[in-house]
């Protein structure tokens, strides 16, 4: 972790830095293991975090089983929890997605953005005339 963090995309890298700087509250909802989000996203300007949570058995091996996966496999109420109990609003709110099952997390913020989208979510994005941004190599692509 210590030697890679560094390694995001660059776009979102410095979307996140421009939203910081703007005081947005940054909110990372995500199918990744917590406990890698927990270390990785606070790094990069996040204020909260949430992924999946692995369950551990024995011998402090992880079973392959999820912790309560229903909770985090709705992004957009995630986010209307978070904003009730921080008392934050989706004014001029961003969210960015990348498959599919970021389409209803999309549809509640103003502006979505669709970064490096798989084909259902481009699909999506044409028809509602989101932001679709390709990041390859060292070339950002809007579409």
């Amino acid at each position: 972790m210590n030697e890679q963090w560094k390694r995001t995309y660059r776009y979102s890298r410095d979307l996140l830095i421009d939203l910081k700087k703007e005081g947005y509250f940054l909110l990372a909802i995500s199918h990744s293991p917590k406990t890698v989000l927990d270390k990785f996203c606070p790094r990069l300007g996040f204020d909260k975090t949430y992924g999946m949570i692995y369950e551990i058995g024995p011998e402090d091996c992880f079973t392959g089983n999820v912790t309560d996966q229903h909770l985090i496999m709705n992004k957009a109420a995630i986010v209307r929890r978070a904003v009730e109990k921080g008392n934050l609003t989706l004014e001029g709110s961003i969210g960015v997605g990348d498959t599919e099952s970021d389409i209803p997390l999309l549809e509640l913020v103003e502006k979505p953005v669709c970064f490096n989208p798989n084909m259902k979510l481009y699909k999506t994005a044409q028809r509602l005339r989101w932001h679709v941004v390709v990041e390859r190599k060292d070339v950002i692509y809007e579409l």
